[in-house]
C-alpha cells in the first residue's frame, strides 16, 4: 500500500483552481487537508470543492505549516512572496512545489535551492510545458543526440494582444515584471531542457513600454488600464552559453506581430533541427537530400498511470507525488529553475542598463 500524502495549498486563486487542484484530485494517494489565502472566502470554495473531509482553512500560511501532519507544500502565490512561503514550508519539513517563476529575484531563488539542500526535502517549480506532448516526445530525440550539438535555438512566448488585467500582473512589485516573468519563463525553460544546458555566460536584453500606456486597447481579456501597466509590454534577450551555443528569447503580452507562439521553441543541431510552429517538426538531411518530418501526437502515447495520459498538468502532478513517493529526482529541479531565474534577472538587468550582462565570473 502507498502512503497517502496530505497537501496544504498556499495561494487558491486562478492557478490554484485552474491547474494544481483539479489535477491532485484525481490522484489516489494524496488529500487536499489545508487551504490558505489571504482572502478567507477563496480558501473556502477550494476546500468545499476539492478537500479532504475536516480539510482545515487559514489566512495566515505560517499558520497552515505548523501542521506537521501535512507533507507536501504548493506555493501558488504572487512570485513576490514564492521565495519566503517555500523557505518557510522547507524549513518546517515539508516537500514544496512552488508556481513559476521560481522567484521574483535570483538571489532568491539561490536561497530556496540551499533552503532545500539543508532540509533534505524535495522542491520543484511549476514549468508544465515539459509535460506536454510535443515537449516530451522533442526531449527523447533532443536525449538520444537525433539533433547533435544544439548550438542555436529561439525560445517562442509571443502574444499579440492579450495582457492579463486581474490579479497583480500589471504590478511589478509583487511580480518583478511582465510577460518576460511570466511566460517568458516558460519558454526558457523549455528551450535549456531541450538543450541540457543550463551554464549562460553573457545576457544582452531589451525591454519595451511601446502599447501598454494605450487608453482602450484591443486585448483578449478587454483593456488595460494604462495607469496600472507598471511593467514591460514586451521583452527580448540573446544569451550566449559558456559552449559558445546561443539562445534568442522572446517575450510579449502585446506587439505587433503575427508571428505568434507561447511556451515553444526552435532548435538548430549540428545533425538536425526542430519547431514547435503548428506542430512539431524535425528537419535535417538525408542521403544528400533535405527532409521536414511532422510527428503525428494525435494517435497514441504513453500512458502514465493507470491506462490513460491526460493533460500536461495531470502528468506533472503524478510525476511530482512519484518522485517524492519512490525519492526521485524531480522533473524540473531547483537547479534548473534557479538558472532561469538568473537569466531573467540579466535581461531586465541589461535592458535597464544598455550593457551586456556577464554570468558566472
Amino acid at each position: 500500500m502507498s502512503k497517502t500524502y496530505k497537501i496544504g495549498i498556499v495561494g487558491c486563486g486562478g492557478i490554484a483552481n485552474g491547474k494544481h487542484l483539479p489535477s491532485l484530485s484525481k490522484l489516489k494517494n494524496v488529500e487536499l487537508v489545508a487551504f490558505c489565502d489571504l482572502v478567507p472566502e477563496r480558501a473556502e470554495e477550494a476546500a468545499a470543492k476539492y478537500g479532504s473531509e475536516g480539510a482545515k482553512v487559514y489566512t495566515d500560511y505560517t499558520e497552515l505549516l505548523k501542521d506537521g501532519s501535512i507533507d507536501i507544500v504548493h506555493v501558488l502565490t504572487p512570485n513576490e512572496s514564492h521565495a519566503r512561503i517555500s523557505i518557510a514550508a522547507l524549513e518546517s519539513d515539508k516537500h514544496v512545489m512552488c508556481e513559476k517563476p521560481m522567484a521574483k529575484t535570483a538571489a532568491e531563488a539561490r536561497q530556496m535551492v540551499e533552503a532545500a539542500k539543508k532540509s533534505g526535502k524535495k522542491l520543484t517549480v511549476g514549468y508544465n510545458n515539459r509535460f506536454r506532448r510535443d515537449s516530451q516526445y522533442l526531449k527523447k530525440i533532443c536525449e538520444a543526440g537525433m539533433l547533435g550539438n544544439i548550438y542555436y535555438a529561439k525560445a517562442h512566448a509571443i502574444r499579440r494582444r492579450a495582457v492579463p488585467t486581474w490579479g497583480v500582473f500589471l504590478d511589478e512589485e509583487k511580480q518583478g515584471g511582465g510577460p518576460l516573468i511570466d511566460i517568458g519563463t516558460h519558454a526558457l525553460d523549455l528551450t535549456l531542457w531541450m538543450m541540457d544546458n543550463y551554464k549562460p555566460k553573457v545576457v544582452l536584453g531589451t525591454k519595451y513600454h511601446e502599447l501598454s500606456q494605450r487608453e482602450n486597447a484591443a486585448n483578449a481579456w478587454g483593456p488595460w488600464d494604462p495607469e496600472k501597466f507598471k511593467v514591460e509590454d514586451s521583452a527580448f534577450g540573446m544569451i550566449v552559453m559558456e559552449n559558445g551555443a546561443t539562445v534568442v528569447l522572446e517575450s510579449s503580452w502585446a506587439i505587433n506581430s503575427l508571428d505568434v507562439d507561447e511556451a515553444k521553441c526552435s532548435l538548430s543541431g549540428s545533425e538536425g533541427g526542430a519547431d514547435m510552429k503548428g506542430g512539431l517538426r524535425i528537419n535535417g538531411e538525408e542521403f544528400g537530400r533535405l527532409y521536414t518530418k511532422e510527428v503525428d501526437l494525435s494517435s497514441g502515447g504513453v500512458a502514465f498511470y493507470e491506462g490513460k495520459a491526460e493533460s500536461d498538468s495531470d502528468l506533472e502532478m503524478y510525476r511530482w507525488i512519484d518522485a517524492i513517493e519512490n525519492d526521485l529526482t524531480p522533473t524540473v529541479t531547483p537547479e534548473q529553475a534557479c538558472v532561469v531565474s538568473e537569466i531573467l534577472e540579466a535581461i531586465y538587468e541589461s535592458a535597464r542598463t544598455g550593457k551586456a550582462v556577464y554570468l558566472n565570473e
